[in-house]
């Protein structure tokens, strides 16, 4: 029995030696594999043969600002701020690009568009957004508000930041695309359609009274006192003839008007946050038109109270219509303005829709 006992106690030391020096190499190897696996992987230029060129990293975004330098004071620092907004998102530097009395920012939004913008940013009043949308309509490359302007109308009405550069840039960079209607607008001087001029117009288009007041609130005064500007003009203008109108709609009927302005809109808050076509959409795919026909100082009051009250029917003095196209011609010449820029006189306008035509980044 002592023999058996001393040989079973001697075979179970050797199967603990065995096990513990087993455990022991499956311990280092744990361990080993640990460190293996545990190291961090070298980055990928630790492998690029010597004197190889790097990896380009994936290129940012650009925006290019066109902006109105006749808008600013200081312009360094606006450009300064702008360049830190941009990189702040992860976008690239911006192209900065001003423009001129030769090309209000058409041009230069064409040259950014060719030079791979991905977005293109007017920074000045709605004359400049008009003339940049100009080169854009129909593409698919957005475009972003940059309040720089004394109404900021098409900003307004599309509800984005028009108090904040800082804001309206965040939202130009971040946002999200948005398409609007574009109208198409053929002013003749003579009505005699001898040199027709085709235009744009994102906001407005107006003949007579309205015109009047946007040619008579020079720039020095808009800078000097903001929106009371049109305020000023539209008083020293109140009293004033009215003139006839011959007007078909969507190819209907001609119809005559005497009147003191006609407005075609794409929109229709104006400014003080007025809404002078209350059916007015952006992206509705039509045109609005209000005609305008006081006499005298009460008629402008009575005028004024429709307006507020957004009201649009049953009313001599304010005609309102919702349309496709729409032809007008004048029995003598009256101003024209488009978003809010003089262009001159006409005895005759036509109008139309191009639905979704431009892509505007909003919040």
């Amino acid at each position: 029995m002592a023999i058996v006992a001393a040989g079973v106690i001697a075979i179970a030391l050797l199967a603990w030696l065995v096990i513990a020096t087993s455990g022991d190499k499956v311990a280092q190897a744990a361990s080993a594999g640990v460190r293996r696996f545990g190291r961090r992987r070298p980055h990928r230029e630790h492998f690029r043969p010597a004197g190889a060129a790097k990896s380009a990293e994936a290129p940012k975004h650009v925006a290019a600002i066109i902006v109105n330098p006749t808008k600013f004071d200081n312009l360094a620092a606006v450009r300064a701020q702008i360049t830190k907004g941009c990189l702040d998102v992860g976008w690239g530097q911006p192209l900065w690009v001003e423009t001129t009395a030769e090309d209000p920012g058409t041009g230069q939004a064409h040259q950014a568009v060719k030079d791979g913008a991905a977005l293109i940013c007017p920074l000045g009043g709605d004359g400049t957004v008009r003339a940049v949308a100009a080169a854009l309509v129909g593409t698919e490359i957005p475009m972003g508000l940059l309040p720089g302007g004394t109404a900021n109308l098409l900003a307004r009405n599309l509800n984005l930041p028009v108090d904040s550069i800082d804001a309206a840039l965040k939202v130009a960079l971040t946002g999200q695309n948005k398409r609007i209607d574009v109208g198409r607008l053929t002013v003749d001087p003579s009505g005699e359609h001898e040199s027709p001029e085709e235009h744009i117009f994102l906001i407005m288009a107006g003949l007579g009274f309205d015109a009047a007041i946007m040619a008579d609130a020079p720039e020095r005064l808009k800078k000097t006192v903001g929106p009371l500007a049109y305020t000023i003009s539209g008083a020293k203008n109140l009293r004033g003839p009215q003139f006839k109108v011959r007007m078909k709609i969507d190819g209907g009927p001609e119809f005559t008007r005497r009147a003191r302005t006609v407005v075609i809109g794409n929109c229709g808050k104006i400014t003080g946050g007025l809404v002078l076509m209350p059916q007015a959409e952006v992206d509705d795919g039509w045109l609005d038109a209000v005609v305008l026909s006081p006499v005298g100082v009460v008629g402008w009051v009575a005028v004024a109270g429709r307006v507020i009250s957004k009201k649009r029917k049953g009313h001599q003095r304010v005609d309102h219509h919702r349309l496709k196209s729409v032809t007008i011609r004048t029995d003598r010449p009256e101003r024209v303005q488009i978003d809010g820029d003089p262009i001159g006189q006409a005895r005759a306008l036509s109008a139309s829709v191009d639905p979704l035509a431009l892509i505007i980044r909003v919040g």
